[in-house]
């Protein structure tokens, strides 16, 4: 009745344990830190950090060591915690996402959308970076923008990048995001207006990905205004370009010649030897139910994927705005325990590493649809809930039946009628049905 939930807390214990048993890489003095045997070792420590919820952090302590008297002290918890680099619990949560094989997708492609969200942290004006203040005489506040790849399909997040919010580079991250990323199956990146630009679209395709980000509409100054494109309505055009750094009239020749200045970012130029780079895209402009048009560029073709395909495509992206909802209020990620952005850092990979053990989890419980009026679905909330007592929970302790408990806990779905205002929190909002196929 436990086999997967128990598998899946082992697979995730092994892990912690083969970077326990060789912590040099995860550790700022690999010399000295946790050599020693103490009540927090690396283990703990790494445990305790995914676990954790929003109180502080003696309650965390008192609540994961059963408020045993001996319990470990808030002091040594931090002085612990400043030994870990916070690439240890990055790399954590890369190895423990890469062992999830239950692979679902959308007609053989993996669905991955691209998107990033503010983290408000705690004030402190001497992190230049990442501070703000709107007047010199108001209180100021500090953000930090977290950079996600999300898979729509199975509802996990597969790679992240935090940046200070005065130094947010949204192309550059989707750039090492894509270059750095293992997935070797068909893929389609599905991100919005921020994403526009040649370099994305060439490092999507470079790895053999396929794309479908939306772009500044006809009267905007973003990609389309320098394309010969039709002036309004509906249209599906395929575009090739030779871009270049080149002005000369050899470079002008070139079929659909596109010169980028220097300040204009894209990696595969240089002044010696790749002076071009071809380039083929489609751009596709449809009109919306309540008259407004968007506007989109893919590689994807024209006969696989339609105008109408595309449009559908585009509205799934919603799925990690949804995504970021659960991650912050319901996962924890607007409680930190630290003012440091590398202790906070910690905490946001040790809480997308909850979050998709909780979703792991909720996929595989089969919810019995009974016959009434509306489907059914998880109470993600209450999932979340018991799935952090299940990490914190040891091996001398009754075992918690997960999955009873998520089956349990359901909420009715129920469509929005039209013209109704979606004021209720709906997990996922999806514009099409996906066609889905276990790997």
């Amino acid at each position: 009745m436990h086999a997967y939930a128990s598998s899946l807390k082992e697979t995730l214990t092994t892990l912690i344990r083969e970077m326990s048993a060789a912590p040099a890489p995860y550790v700022k003095n690999p010399e000295k830190d946790f050599t020693r045997k103490k009540k927090l070792s690396f283990e703990t420590m790494m445990q305790l950090l995914i676990s954790m919820g929003g109180n502080s952090i003696y309650k965390e302590l008192l609540e994961s060591q059963g408020y045993n008297v001996n319990t470990a002290t808030t002091s040594a918890f931090v002085q612990q915690r400043n030994k870990i680099l916070p690439s240890a619990v990055e790399c954590l949560f890369h190895k423990f996402t890469q062992t999830y094989k239950d692979i679902k997708d959308y007609r053989w492609y993996r669905l991955l959308a691209i998107d990033g969200s503010d983290l408000h942290i705690a004030t402190d004006p001497a992190e230049k970076n990442s501070y703000f203040q709107s007047q010199p005489n108001t209180k100021g506040y500090n953000l930090l923008h977290l950079n996600a790849a999300y898979d729509l399909c199975n509802r996990l997040y597969v790679d992240a990048l935090v940046q200070p919010k005065r130094l947010i580079n949204e192309g550059r991250a989707l750039a090492t995001m894509v270059d750095r990323s293992p997935i070797k199956s068909k893929t389609i990146v599905i991100a919005d207006r921020g994403y526009e630009s040649y370099n994305n679209f060439a490092h999507i395709e470079r790895i053999g990905w396929n794309y479908v980000i939306r772009v500044k509409d006809l009267d905007s100054s973003g990609i389309l205004s320098s394309l010969r494109l039709p002036a309004s309505g509906e249209f599906d055009r395929d575009i090739h370009l030779t871009l270049t750094r080149k002005q000369t009239k050899a470079f002008k020749a070139y079929p659909g010649y596109k010169f980028l200045p220097s300040n204009s970012t894209f990696d595969f130029l240089d002044a010696h030897e790749n002076m071009i780079y071809p380039l083929s895209f489609r751009v596709v402009r449809f009109v919306l139910p309540d008259g407004a048009y968007e506007t989109v560029i893919t590689n994807l073709s024209a006969a696989d994927f339609p105008p109408d395909e595309l449009r559908s495509l585009y509205r799934m992206r919603w799925g990690i705005e949804t995504s970021f909802r659960a991650l912050k209020y319901t996962v924890g990620l607007t409680s930190f325990h630290a003012k440091k952005q590398a202790f906070i850092t910690q905490e946001i990979y040790a809480r997308m590493i909850l979050y998709n053990f909780a979703e792991m989890m909720t996929s595989h419980v089969v919810i019995s649809q009974m016959d009434k009026r509306h489907q059914y679905q998880v109470n993600f909330t209450v999932a979340v809930h018991v799935c952090r007592q299940f990490l914190r929970s040891g091996g001398d302790e009754p075992p918690l039946d997960v999955e009873a408990l998520i089956r349990k806990n359901i909420l009715p779905i129920r469509p929005i009628r039209p013209g109704q205002k979606n004021t209720r929190k709906i997990r996922y909002k999806s514009a099409v049905s996906f066609v889905y196929r276990v790997a």
